[in-house]
């Protein structure tokens, strides 16, 4: 235990913002460069090594989090990068980017504010980078077998880097023109900026890690060719058709999915486009969705420079507190607020969106709503509620309804799929097809960040042990387990 009494002495202290007013004027990150290091180490202290730490249970990836606790506490950098590294392979996106889980399941959270275990992770990995701890580790020979990827979202490159490492020959197909997946062109560039991502691709490049841009398997390749070609395929294609919403005026102009307007504002900060094609300014924004990428979609509305942002929600608003339906250590359900809410704009809970009306032009003009409320587990609209709201831009960030069919390559592959439309796997993440693998959303529906991540690990070792009949690497879920939940 770092420190005895730490979870008495410190509060909790979490990474410094910069003002809304000045960050919604660039793309960088929210923080403020710098901020944690100095803090980090006492955070770190607050962690009481608990005799069943059950932050590991919040973690599907099964993250050591006392030890490295343990290790930035005592500035060990360097032990505690390495313990980072054993059970994740891309700390820096977790780090940004995970709700954090373990830190709704860490001990001192019954009665006390959580460990601030994100805050410590990217701290960890951020030093490791700048002190020259993350170096290539290609593997000390090769194993003569090949596997293809498809898909470099976090499941796709977690299963490649793991692969690559056991000494199989690894390729990543990508259908866009960057690696990445999601965590390019899903995820704000003030959330996470890309030359994380780049990083790590240079690191996987000189572990021997082959890939393959602009090319979608079904499409510009047949999938049944592909199999041929190599001896085990992961299929990492993530859950990539969006929710609609089949209401009156969803044709009109200006209404587009989450994922068609994030991936623009993106491809601006990589200096492909001067101006997004799908742009916010000067216009009253409209986000339907509450969830995390309606956040992205709030936050980057805000920095277009939108008129007005108003996000909608269905379901009622959540409390600020844990529920007692909801008892630790489970995820609990509560009011949040993200660096993009704290920017501006509205948030409407309860409500449900009726038609939009547009002008003589087809272009969307308004909105119209009503709320809603659930009687005997029924959502039923309240009769007298009904408004318009302004919407020059509708955002639709309901979720994912599964992986992506229209490509051709569940069919060529000749894929069976489960109750819920998802890529159907046995114990070792193997399809129906010998050889071929699914890792990620494509097989466990629209899920976390770590648990993508926990994924590829897992589906990495059901692949290296039918290519040489045994495996050492790491599998820390299984297809079946789920969130800790009520």
């Amino acid at each position: 235990m770092a420190d005895p009494k730490g979870f008495l002495t410190t509060g909790r202290e979490v990474a410094r913002t910069r003002p809304a007013e000045e960050r919604v004027k660039d793309w960088n990150e929210v923080y403020v460069p710098g901020s944690l290091l100095p803090i980090i180490s006492k955070q770190a202290g607050r962690c009481m090594d608990c005799g069943i730490p059950f932050c590991h249970n919040g973690c599907p990836l099964g993250n050591l989090i006392p030890e490295w606790n343990d290790y930035a506490y005592r500035e060990d950098w360097t032990a505690a990068s390495e313990r980072l590294h054993a059970t994740n392979n891309f700390p820096e996106f977790t780090g940004r980017l995970c709700p954090a889980p373990c830190e709704s399941a860490c001990v001192l959270a019954i009665n006390q504010p959580a460990v601030t275990i994100k805050n410590v992770e990217v701290s960890i990995i951020d030093k490791a980078w700048d002190s020259g701890d993350v170096t290539p580790q290609p593997p000390e020979r090769l194993s003569g077998k090949t596997v293809a990827v498809i898909g470099s979202g976090p499941a796709g490159l977690a299963a490649a880097q793991q692969l690559t490492r056991a000494g199989h020959t690894v390729a990543v197909y990508e259908r866009a023109d960057r690696i990445g997946g999601l965590l390019r062109y899903g995820i704000p560039e003030f959330k996470m900026e890309k030359s994380h991502i780049n990083r790590r691709i240079e690191q996987m490049r000189a572990e021997g890690t082959k890939f393959r841009t602009e090319i979608e398997i079904g499409r510009d390749i047949d999938a049944a060719k592909l199999r041929k070609r190599y001896d085990a395929v992961v299929i990492a294609a993530g859950a990539t058709v969006s929710r609609d919403l089949p209401v009156p005026g969803r044709e009109l102009n200006g209404i587009h999915f989450a994922m068609e307007y994030l991936p623009l504002s993106n491809k601006v900060q990589e200096g492909d486009l001067t101006v997004s094609p799908i742009s916010a300014e000067g216009k009253h924004v409209v986000v339907i969705g509450g969830g995390d990428t309606g956040a992205d979609c709030v936050g980057t509305a805000h920095r277009q420079g939108a008129l007005s942002v108003t996000q909608l929600e269905i379901m009622p608003k959540p409390g600020e507190e844990r529920a007692a339906h909801q008892p630790w250590p489970t995820f609990p359900m509560l009011y949040k607020v993200t660096s993009a809410h704290e920017e501006g704009g509205e948030r409407v809970y309860s409500v449900s969106t009726t038609h939009f009306e547009g002008d003589e032009d087809g272009n969307v003009q308004s909105l119209n709503l009503i709320e809603v409320e659930f009687k005997g587990g029924k959502l039923e609209q309240k009769p007298g509620t009904e408004r318009k709201i302004p919407a020059q831009l509708v955002t639709l960030a309901m979720g994912f309804t599964g992986t992506d069919q229209e490509n051709g390559l569940v069919e060529q592959f000749g894929l069976e799929l489960d109750e819920r439309g998802n890529i159907a796997r046995d114990a070792d993440f193997a399809t129906n097809v010998p050889g071929v693998y699914v890792a990620g959303d494509a097989g466990r529906g629209q899920s976390l960040i770590v648990w993508a991540i926990a994924e590829g690990r897992s589906a990495a070792r059901g692949v290296d042990r039918m290519l040489t009949g045994a495996s050492d690497l790491p599998a820390p879920i299984r297809p079946t387990d789920r969130a800790l939940t009520v």
